[in-house]
């Protein structure tokens, strides 16, 4: 497999957008050597802020600067934004709908096996779901990230974009486009199952998908990088279309992508789901790899995941 930086595409995409707009500012908590800040901070010292070990005071700052007209990136740990700095993204970026961009770095268990819990983020995407007005993307790897912030950059409001390690899985070609709150058919073997995915678990479900053809069951792998806005109307389609669904994400499995399209089946499409992710607990430390294995996102689970919704399927429909 091959890796790439998230956290160095984020920077090297947002130092070019400085280049061309003088808006663009960076904010960091000491948080500039976790964001590899140091080509921005060198090139545009002016646009370049650190509050130090205050991630409260970040997302305050940032706010008045963007309620002064400029376009702040507030960039560090995932969880430092969207559990210390909760309040303060709810109320003082939200809530007066301001141009606030926040990048949250060790999403997941996946990016954050050097450090342990208190470094692994996974219920960063549930809670700012949860709070108006917020879009939430989550880029499958270093190419996409670059983008995603490109777009983020040219969007109102305040926005998240969920990053890794810097140690990231390669997962689409670069030229691949990122459009924003669009749902991207990756793999379409057949309609008996679709499997909704997103961030570096999406290998992991394409490798199930294959697995699956091998065994007669034919299914429809499905990004969702975008959480809000939710492309509710083309996740119905999908749904409607297959009559079986497995979501498999590197978060909590109450609140992110499962909860997302658990909403959708209730009020729109019924059809059978299983949820992959982690199941409420707190993992340990460890290999990336290893660490999704361990906590049921392996290519096995996933698999048992689709045969049991395709099984619930047949048993409503015999």
């Amino acid at each position: 497999m091959q890796y790439s930086s998230t956290r160095e595409a984020f920077i090297n995409s947002l130092t070019e957008l400085a280049g061309r707009n003088r808006k663009i500012v960076l904010v960091c908590a000491d948080s500039a050597k976790v964001i590899r800040a140091d080509g921005f901070a060198d090139r545009f010292p002016e646009r370049f802020i650190d509050v130090g070990i205050a991630e409260q005071n970040a997302v305050a700052c940032a706010s008045g600067m963007a309620s002064c007209g400029l376009v702040p990136f507030v960039a560090t740990y995932a969880g430092f934004i969207t559990m210390r700095a909760c309040e303060q993204v709810r109320t003082f970026a939200a809530y007066p709908n301001l141009n606030v961009k926040m990048v949250g770095a060790n999403g997941g268990i996946g990016a954050g096996e050097r450090e342990g819990v208190t470094h692994q983020f996974f219920e960063d995407l549930g809670i700012l779901r949860t709070i108006p007005g917020v879009t939430i993307v989550v880029p499958a790897d270093a190419s996409q990230v670059g983008k995603a912030v490109e777009v983020i950059a040219d969007i109102p409001g305040p926005a998240y974009i969920r990053i890794g390690s810097g140690r990231d899985p390669v997962v689409f070609d670069e030229d691949l486009p990122f459009e924003l709150g669009k749902i991207r058919i990756l793999k379409a073997y057949g309609e008996d199952v679709a499997v909704f995915v997103n961030g570096h678990a999406i290998p992991r479900a394409l490798a199930a998908a294959e697995g699956l053809k091998a065994l007669g069951i034919k299914a429809m792998v499905v990004e969702v990088h975008t959480l809000k806005p939710l492309d509710s109307e083309a996740i119905a389609d999908v749904l409607k279309l297959t009559g079986a669904a497995v979501t498999v994400e590197d978060h909590n499995i109450i609140g992110g992508l499962g909860s997302a399209v658990a909403e959708v089946i209730a009020e729109r499409a019924p059809v059978p789901l299983s949820r992959i992710g982690i199941e409420d607990r707190f993992p340990e430390s460890g290999d990336a790899e290893q660490l999704m294995d361990a906590y049921g996102l392996s290519v096995d689970d996933i698999m048992d995941a689709c045969r049991r919704a395709v099984g619930r399927k047949e048993r409503r429909s015999s």
